[in-house]
């Protein structure tokens, strides 16, 4: 094998070695940017609202970062940020990011659970078809109990709704069950 020799002799080394410094440190050794600071105040992880939107609130640091909510850009002034957020009924997860000039990015998320609540009818009197009708409409189901005295089977009436829980008027979650008591004479 031919054994190569220095063409550029002492000139050649003091220009390898001034390059080799420039740059300061190696790739290994650097610091990376530091990171922007996010911290979101509201609202909290697992929370649960009847609304079809929520306000996300938070800090920034540096104060000029962006921040985007879902994607989209949020108001940003002196390190505060807020972003109005559209949610769809059960769980919904909120990611936000922030960015900022050579600085590596933030990112977090957390859970908001729409719970839509709904007023129960008055189901007294309605027969069972119907009652069952009025709460699909509303998302809620019916459990039945039979009613009615030993006599009742011999009552010419079709079953109806006698008593009702929760009552009529009250506000229950989606999906919640309604328990009647129903009988041919109440």
């Amino acid at each position: 094998m031919p054994r190569l020799t220095p063409v550029l002799g002492a000139a050649g080394a003091t220009l390898a070695v001034a390059l080799a410094g420039c740059g300061g440190q190696d790739a290994a050794s650097r610091k990376p940017p530091p990171a922007v600071r996010l911290h979101v105040s509201s609202p909290a992880d697992t929370t649960l609202v009847d609304g079809g939107t929520v306000e996300v609130r938070g800090t920034v640091s540096p104060p000029r970062a962006q921040v985007r909510v879902q994607g989209r850009p949020a108001r940003v002034s002196g390190g505060a940020f807020s972003a109005l957020v559209a949610l769809e009924q059960g769980p919904n997860v909120i990611d936000v990011a922030a960015t900022a000039r050579n600085r590596a990015a933030a990112l977090t998320a957390f859970r908001v659970t729409r719970e839509q609540r709904v007023t129960v009818p008055d189901l007294t009197g309605a027969g069972v078809d119907d009652a069952q009708r009025a709460l699909d409409r509303r998302g809620l189901h019916l459990r039945t109990q039979r009613g009615g005295g030993f006599l009742d089977p011999l009552v010419p009436h079709a079953l109806a709704v006698c008593e009702q829980e929760p009552v009529a008027g009250a506000d229950v979650r989606r999906g919640a069950t309604v328990r009647t008591v129903v009988a041919r004479a109440c």
